[in-house]
């Protein structure tokens, strides 16, 4: 089964930096899009940023644009986000997803 595993969530002051990192796991494609999706308390679920691990492709939605960074190891198969610049409005349970979503990892600001 594949399963994603994220870590680096936490607190952090205002203008603060964190990076989160998703781990999958029993995937056998060779390549794949894997995307960050972010939700808080009463909001929707937005889309942060993707990448498609073929070609390197990203996407970034246009509150992050600018701020955050997602980058792919692919001897390591990891997905990282590298957020700066964060605001409170950043704080929310950050996933990462692929054809399955991962548990989530807190972000406070």
């Amino acid at each position: 089964d594949v399963q994603l595993v994220e870590s680096g969530g936490g607190s952090v002051q205002a203008g603060g930096s964190l990076r989160l990192s998703c781990t999958p796991s029993g995937y056998t494609y060779s390549t794949y899009y894997l995307g960050w999706f972010r939700q808080s308390p009463g909001k929707e679920r937005e889309g942060v940023a993707a990448i498609y691990s073929g070609s390197g492709t990203t996407y970034y939605g246009d509150s992050v644009k600018g701020r955050f960074t997602i980058t792919l190891d692919s001897a390591k198969k990891q997905v990282y986000l590298q957020m700066n610049g964060l605001t409170p409005e950043d704080t929310a349970m950050y996933y990462c997803a692929t054809s399955v979503w991962g548990q989530g990892t807190q972000v406070t600001v």
